[in-house]
């Protein structure tokens, strides 16, 4: 996390993601939401500006292509509301495996999302493959202070 203004890493932004499931599925909606919390998390940025989270692939919904949410607050205020994406390449290779191929026909690709039409490329990862074969997934992102 950088101020978008000086380039700076700014130390101690909360940073709030939140996905859906393998099946399409979010944690805090529909029947039951109060009780389930997964796939969501927060993490606060350290002396370099740098949140880490360990999560899995997401998964698709109707009308959308994959993305995770996001939410970024300094002192408490909301500074930025935002979605990261994926290449589409890297998607498709993870969707060809279970369980993610049980659910086949993924109908949005990131040009057909209408956020993603809106400036998405900008929140688009910089994914790779580590040593231990585990994807990781890096942005730099700006905000403004206020």
């Amino acid at each position: 996390m950088v101020d978008a203004s000086t380039c700076k890493p700014i130390k101690g932004a909360v940073v709030d993601i939140w996905h859906a499931d393998a099946s399409g599925v979010y944690s805090g909606f529909g029947a039951g939401a109060g009780s389930r919390t997964f796939l969501r998390g927060v993490q606060k940025t350290d002396s370099r500006g740098v949140a880490t989270f360990r999560t899995v692939y997401p998964g698709w919904y109707q009308g959308r292509t994959v993305h995770i949410h996001v939410k970024v607050y300094l002192g408490g205020n909301v500074v930025h509301t935002g979605q990261l994406y994926f290449p589409d390449r890297m998607t498709d290779s993870v969707y060809r495996k279970a369980p993610y191929s049980r659910r086949p026909n993924r109908e949005i690709r990131n040009a057909a999302d209408f956020v993603y039409r809106n400036g998405g490329k900008s929140s688009l990862l910089s994914v790779r493959k580590n040593s231990s074969g585990k994807y990781v997934g890096k942005i730099t992102m700006g905000v403004q202070r206020s």
